[in-house]
């Protein structure tokens, strides 16, 4: 008997939920990835600020779908979809034919047509994002201990983020407490504390979907751990020198990027028009239109819920979306083939400011400091793939909340040292 083949194309949030929920359907699954590991992307920012390994957030997805003899896993690029031929092709040119097709590709970062700031403003969507942010911020650290001009020294002593959403405000409040609390009293020349913090958002408040009385305590918040927060300030240039925005020059040897993402390339490999963040347009039941065999979920996608609002951009709306995909591929194999639209249903908002607290808003009720802060943690834990990383996890978080201490600190990914051979050594 030959299987209904079932192709998913990322094996974040939507794509794993997708294959997870197919478990015990009449169905072969292959599973594509350029990376050949599952990412917890809310905990991302925690390794970019040296407070947890990459081990902590990431599980190789081999090792997630063992036990699932007919889910074959492909360490592959995918460089287009031959919608006509329905097969999946890769970047040495081979093709993976299907009978369905979930496309969960997820966003990378937009510079908002300025794509040459990201050699000088990284974004932060994966492990090698993370690790790059906080080799550049320990870094700066380290070339500031050994600089004499106090004009340079200060420069390599600011972090400028750009964007205050959840990513930025969390990287905000984690890097000013690297700064003042972790690395207090490890350098000689230099005062970590001194460190400046800037957060700058084009909009008038931050964390903008949150409700406004939970973005003015954020702001207070920020402003309390010592972060500058600039509001309704444009960028406007990006270098290896700083930032430009408001007119005014500031000179920082670290910027980071949270202001914006656009969808990956999945609407051009479908022949598809794009909405202006590249996702495509999907009909009700989250299939692209014309190819009801190719489903699209997460931020790749776009499609508005039931009160006239986009589904947002998150993870918990992705895991539903590859439920979803799931769940009707499974019930056009026994035969229902009537239409199920995907309702979305919200969980609510987090945010952390710092480690000890945060604000939270569910809808129904609203949270904010530290009550927050261990909800939202306990919240991260539990979603976390197995005990061992909650176990992890939870000692890393309870030892950063008592010494304050951050245990990855390591300064890793530099070239190796080059060595000149040993030369041959001969007896006289």
């Amino acid at each position: 008997m030959i299987r209904h083949h079932v192709v998913i194309i990322g094996s974040g949030f939507g794509g794993l939920a997708a294959a997870q929920a197919l478990e015990g359907a009449e169905v072969a699954v292959t599973l594509i990835d350029r990376r050949n590991h599952h990412l917890f992307q809310p905990l991302l920012y925690q390794v970019a600020t040296a407070a947890l390994s990459t081990s902590e957030i990431a599980w190789p997805v081999r090792h997630i779908l063992r036990k699932r003899p007919e889910v074959t896993t492909l360490l592959a690029t995918v460089t287009g979809v031959d919608t006509s031929g329905k097969a999946v092709v890769l970047e040495d040119g081979s093709r993976v034919a299907y009978d369905s097709l979930i496309l969960a590709t997820g966003a990378r970062h937009a510079y908002f047509g300025h794509d040459d700031w990201e050699q000088f403003a990284p974004g932060l969507k994966t492990l090698e994002d993370a690790t790059t942010i906080r080799r550049t911020l320990l870094l700066a650290f380290e070339a500031a201990e050994r600089e004499t001009d106090p004009q340079k020294r200060q420069a390599l002593l600011t972090f400028v983020i750009i964007g205050a959403g959840p990513t930025g405000v969390e990287l905000a409040g984690a890097i000013i407490e690297l700064a003042r609390v972790t690395l207090r009293g490890q350098f000689r020349s230099i005062q970590p504390g001194e460190a400046r913090v800037v957060l700058i958002e084009g909009g008038k408040r931050v964390l903008a979907n949150f409700k406004p009385e939970l973005s003015d305590y954020t702001l207070k918040s920020l402003r309390d751990l010592g972060v500058t927060v600039e509001l309704g300030e444009v960028v406007s240039a990006v270098d290896a020198q700083g930032v430009v925005y408001g007119g005014k020059r500031l000179d920082a040897a670290t910027v980071i990027w949270a202001a914006g993402v656009e969808a990956s390339p999945a609407a051009r490999w479908l022949g598809v028009e794009p909405d202006r963040a590249g996702r495509v347009k999907v009909e009700p039941d989250l299939t692209v239109p014309g190819h009801p065999e190719i489903f699209v979920v997460g931020d790749t996608a776009t499609i508005t819920m039931v009160d006239g609002k986009p589904v947002p951009g998150v993870g918990d709306a992705a895991k539903q979306g590859g439920k979803h995909a799931a769940a009707v591929i499974r019930a056009r194999l026994a035969g229902d083939t009537a239409s199920q639209p995907f309702r979305y249903k919200h969980a609510g908002d987090l945010a952390t400011i710092g480690k000890r607290a945060a604000v939270i808003d569910f809808g129904w009720i609203q949270l904010k400091g530290w009550i927050a802060w261990w909800v939202w943690g306990l919240a991260h834990i539990y979603f976390l793939i197995d005990t061992k990383n909650r176990l992890a996890v939870a000692l890393s978080w309870l030892w950063i909340y008592l010494s304050g201490q951050r245990s990855a600190r390591l300064i890793t990914q530099g070239e190796a040292e080059k060595k000149a051979p040993l030369k041959e050594v001969t007896e006289p």
